[in-house]
């Protein structure tokens, strides 16, 4: 069985890694398939390509392009897309543009509390020219001692009911769909259970994307439970979705799975590369 991780994030959005030194890290650990998918964000597919013609690692483009359903942030994972396909770009570039509005807004809130400089330790974490998302406040709150650890950052702050916490509108889930499938990648849920959505809101989320041309769903990830990896096996069964697996990699000490580290997908489920054999 191949070791395959198609679900990681570097410096481009919010990873602790550059591109080149997050697929060293992954061909140190036997990774052999790594599919790059920053947040909204493209800009690292190249150097990546340019490293992973130093191993024997198949790399894969990909994005997480953030989305809305019924005012339900989600985020969908782009595999095997062409980065430059306009309307793609063109829409990840809008995306970007929102988070710095956003980011200015969990400042504000943060400040509400009495946390101050936010955005401009955010910032600083985030680096030059690079998207600022909510892990690189997280990082800040725990180099300012509200928290022990990213993990601990949001179960207290930055989440809806907490400070920090600024709701945004971003595309529509049909859009983000449309714009992998257009672009020739394969549209893909990421983390279902962490929305946390009832029995019926699940069903009828997994109908929709399916109908909107979405392809498959994260089974294996590193916020889901066995349980939850199986049941979202038999999901993907059940609607005729394929499965995915990545562990949603930021860097070390802030994942619960490393890099080539994860379980297999269960048995009963279709991947969604069954058909890369050209690719791989």
């Amino acid at each position: 069985m191949l070791n395959i991780d198609l679900h990681c994030h570097s410096t481009v959005s919010d990873g602790l890694l550059t591109p080149t030194q997050l697929v060293e890290h992954a061909a140190a650990r036997g990774v052999e398939v790594l599919a790059l998918t920053d947040h909204d964000d493209v800009g690292g597919l190249d150097e990546a390509r340019r490293a992973a013609a130093a191993t024997s690692i198949t790399l894969i483009n990909g994005v997480e392009i953030s989305a809305d359903w019924r005012g339900q942030t989600l985020h969908i994972v782009g595999l095997g897309i062409d980065p430059a396909y306009p309307p793609l770009a063109q829409g990840l570039t809008s995306l970007r543009d929102g988070r710095t509005v956003r980011a200015h807004n969990i400042a504000a809130q943060l400040g509400k509390f009495g946390i101050h400089d936010s955005f401009e330790g955010a910032s600083r974490n985030a680096g030059d020219g690079h998207l600022i998302g909510r892990m690189h406040f997280a990082r800040f709150l725990v180099e300012q001692g509200y928290a022990k650890d990213v993990k601990s950052v949001f179960k207290k702050y930055l989440v809806k009911g907490k400070p920090g916490y600024a709701p945004h509108q971003w595309v529509p889930l049909n859009d983000a769909v449309s714009w992998i499938r257009d672009s020739g990648g394969r549209a893909v849920i990421a983390h279902p259970a962490r929305y946390k959505l009832s029995k019926g809101a699940l069903d009828e989320l997994l109908l929709e994307f399916r109908a909107f041309g979405g392809e498959a769903i994260e089974v294996v990830t590193s916020s889901h439970t066995p349980e939850q990896s199986l049941l979202f096996a038999r999901h993907s069964q059940r609607l005729g979705l394929l499965a995915s697996r990545g562990s949603d990699f930021h860097g070390p000490g802030e994942s619960y799975f490393d890099l080539g580290r994860m379980p297999p997908l269960p048995a009963n489920c279709t991947p969604v590369w069954h058909d890369w054999n050209a690719m791989m």
